[in-house]
């Protein structure tokens, strides 16, 4: 018998097993070995879609039809299906043999930690499925416990797992520490919006230390704080793979912020880190800037929606203009409201450093103070060069190497700030880059000018049609107003006086 087929029957196995009644235990021995063997000569030759239809007979569920139709897809989504425990048994008694499904979706779906467990069982022998997702489960302890064991045994070719919501306390995240101490499979964890706290983060903050493969880690909505805050901000420090931390929406405070200063100082890795909403205040920015001051490789720092103001902001701009080295890009804090002085100082910081965006809120003064209007800066654009008489493609060619009229972001309001010929400031970038990366991909697509010079063509014959219509209507307006005048001049004037004048 094949060894899928050996993992098959240890599933059908444990579903007898589990039965809830002694008796079936208990029975007679003979008819139970004679069902066992029915099986795996049934099983030893069944695959796909009818594997599928005889474990779900076997568990007592109904068939998902999208499951049985996508079967050969490499992307399966069978989220919010309410499969429960027994229909995720089935599912993962016909995943045993599959070699297609790459990435696996189950979210939402109550298979409880007695599911999870065939999943895990099911991982053993598939070495196929690499992106997993089984978040809002309630796999609670006995849950988190199994999905370490993949962890802890590398037994599968998992590479992004994603466990958000779970009901995982505190004693959880020591399977999780321990079992990803030597994984090198694994690069992406997602263990949020679950209740992770002071020891918890001791754990986690040993995981950042000591492990060697993960590059992005979520753990935003749990409650990290005090020392566990401080246990993460240390494991960063230590570690040198992790590229994306999602910190967001925990209680870090001041404290936090402070060991999350001094990792930043040492630590060359991490490219976004996401810490908004942790009650930071201005003297968590000043300690966090300390850090910023050195670092050489962040590139997208979150910190909105913390109670900072614009004396934070400064300081978190100040520290960007010491660092020459500095590769940021992007600055939320788009909650603090700024002032004239900070706009002055950003524009000398834009200057050194032009790939920067800083994303702030509204500015003091300016709902009393009507804004100053600047000319849209696509049809700044556009007029330049219609009056060099250039192509788009001159004018972007040295930014766009590949032709593909697409360029990153950080490099199009770097070379937009550096170039002088065309009268752009900041603000009028900014709009710029807006319009040209409507959805925030992290691409400027400058196709957009293209359109906008069909518009403005569209828009120049509308408004020169417009006004040749304004023109005639006040040329037929005047000669109505004439005309009328006239009528009512012969209408007051006696026709004898008229008679007279002209036999006179």
């Amino acid at each position: 018998m094949s060894e899928s087929s050996r993992s098959v029957e240890s599933l059908l196995l444990a579903d007898q097993s589990n039965s809830p009644t002694e008796e079936k235990m208990t029975a007679d021995s003979s008819d139970t070995d004679l069902e066992i063997e029915d099986n795996e000569r049934s099983f030893a030759t069944t695959k796909g879609e009818e594997l599928y239809l005889e474990a779900c007979k076997l568990v007592g569920v109904v068939p998902v039809s999208y499951f049985i139709r996508n079967m050969e897809e490499p992307y399966m989504n069978l989220n919010h299906h309410g499969l429960g425990p027994k229909g995720a048994k089935a599912i993962a008694i016909a995943l045993v043999s599959n070699t297609t499904i790459i990435h696996l979706e189950l979210e939402d779906n109550w298979i409880l930690a007695e599911g999870v467990m065939c999943l895990v069982q099911m991982l053993r022998e598939n070495c196929y499925i690499q992106e997993l997702n089984i978040s809002n489960n309630h796999l609670d302890t006995e849950g988190a416990e199994a999905i370490s064991r993949i962890f802890l045994d590398n037994i599968s070719s998992l590479r992004a797992v994603q466990l958000s919501g779970n009901n995982f306390r505190e004693e959880t995240a020591q399977f999780f520490a321990e079992a990803l101490l030597g994984n090198y499979r694994v690069k992406e964890l997602d263990l949020s919006h679950n209740e992770f706290s002071e020891k918890g983060g001791e754990h986690l903050g040993q995981l950042l230390a000591n492990n060697e493969i993960l590059e992005f880690l979520n753990l935003s909505w749990n409650h990290l704080r005090l020392k566990g805050a401080v246990a993460l901000g240390a494991g960063l420090r230590a570690n040198g793979t992790l590229k994306i931390l999602d910190l967001s929406w925990n209680g870090f405070g001041n404290e936090g912020a402070v060991a999350l200063g001094e990792a930043l100082k040492q630590n060359n890795t991490l490219v976004l880190l996401d810490i908004s909403s942790n009650h930071i205040n201005n003297e968590g920015a000043g300690k966090l800037a300390k850090g910023l001051e050195e670092n050489g490789n962040l590139k997208i720092l979150k910190m909105t929606q913390n109670p900072l103001t614009v004396e934070g902001a400064i300081a978190l701009v100040t520290s960007l203009r010491k660092n020459p080295k500095s590769k940021m890009e992007e600055l939320n804090i788009s909650n603090v409201i700024v002032n004239g002085s900070f706009l002055k100082l950003l524009d000398a910081v834009c200057q050194v450093h032009p790939e920067l965006d800083v994303i702030y809120g509204d500015v003091q003064g300016f709902i009393s103070k009507k804004p100053e209007q600047r000319p849209d800066p696509m049809k700044v654009i556009q007029n330049y060069l219609d009056e060099h008489k250039l192509r788009l493609w001159d004018f972007f060619r040295n930014m766009d190497k590949d032709g593909s009229m697409k360029i990153p972001v950080a490099e199009f309001r770097k070379a937009m700030m550096q170039q002088s010929r065309i009268p752009l400031d900041r603000a009028q970038i900014v709009e710029l880059v807006h319009k040209l990366d409507q959805h925030r991909t992290g691409m400027v697509d400058y196709r957009g000018l293209v359109d906008t010079q069909k518009q403005m063509i569209r828009d120049q014959r509308w408004q020169q049609r417009r006004e040749e219509s304004r023109q005639k209507k006040e040329k037929h307006k005047s000669e109505r107003v004439l005309q009328t005048f006239k009528n009512a001049m012969e209408m007051v004037t006696p026709r004898s006086s008229l008679v007279m004048s002209s036999g006179h």
